[in-house]
């Protein structure tokens, strides 16, 4: 039985779904969520299947997180809705526009990337992913605690112009997160590639970097948006992998002004 997963929501008007990285849950977008709800948006931060108190998922693969998020999309009761993923939410996000195109209408990518483990020319960098995960579950393989790891890791992931307050939050949402989801999460990462799937993308889509975000390269993100039709390439200066977070009303504008920008018109088909 798939059982739906949770999520907060507040505000009425059009849908903003935002997706929260592996070490995130719904509070990661907590100043968003405030945010959007006061100029006239619904709010909606799920926690992933694994997270808070959202059910897991068996096997946990990017085809089930998408299932799990269009199954949210329709309990929502929206046609479609904008859709915001940071890290390895901003992969499901694009697990999730490949497979239902017609449940998005806008799509945000933060600090994320098309593919993991694999070189933008598609050869394999295999050895290199199994280290990345080698590297992130040791402390766990150690005896430490996630809320050690976190005090670890989030301060190496955030840029000098970050707000303290914003990295004690992620700080304390990455403690939060299951060990076991943890673990199975960064193997499920290990199987994503859909760099083939950029050109068909066909909503506005905005990809927001970090100056000095060093999981989600700049310039990777800059290629990505090149590939997206209708894709735009923002970088936030003094920032690192949590830009939400690090700056959250910087961050809060670059939404609101890609928000509001009109539709673009439709092709004119001349066949």
């Amino acid at each position: 039985m798939n059982s739906l997963p949770t999520f907060t929501t507040l505000g009425n008007g059009p849908t903003v779904l935002m997706l929260h990285g592996i070490g995130g849950g719904h509070l990661a977008f907590a100043p968003q969520v405030e945010t959007l709800a006061e100029v006239g948006y619904r709010a909606v931060a799920w926690d992933m299947p694994g997270y808070g108190r959202s059910a897991p998922i068996e096997p946990y693969t990017f085809k089930g997180l998408a299932q799990a998020c269009v199954n949210l999309i329709d309990a929502l009761q929206c046609d479609s809705v904008v859709l915001l993923g940071h890290s390895m939410g901003g992969m499901v996000a694009q697990e999730v526009v490949a497979r239902r195109p017609d449940k998005v209408s806008r799509l945000i990518l933060c600090g994320t990337s098309a593919a993991f483990g694999k070189r933008t020319d598609g050869a394999s960098a295999e050895a290199w992913a199994r280290q990345f995960i080698g590297q992130r579950t040791a402390p766990l393989d150690a005896g430490q605690t996630m809320a050690d790891m976190a005090a670890q890791l989030v301060p190496q992931m955030v840029g000098p112009g970050s707000l303290p307050e914003g990295v004690r939050l992620a700080e304390h949402c990455m403690g939060g997160v299951p060990a076991a989801t943890y673990r199975r999460a960064l193997e499920c990462l290990a199987s994503f590639d859909r760099q083939a799937d950029l050109t068909h993308i066909r909503v506005p889509t905005l990809l927001v970097g970090g100056e000095f975000d060093r999981v989600a390269a700049p310039s990777v993100m800059k290629r990505m948006a090149a590939e997206i039709p209708l894709g735009r390439y923002v970088e936030m200066p003094g920032i690192g992998h949590l830009m939400n977070l690090e700056a959250p009303d910087e961050f809060d504008r670059l939404l609101l002004d890609f928000l509001r920008e009109p539709p673009p018109r439709p092709a004119i088909d001349l066949h």
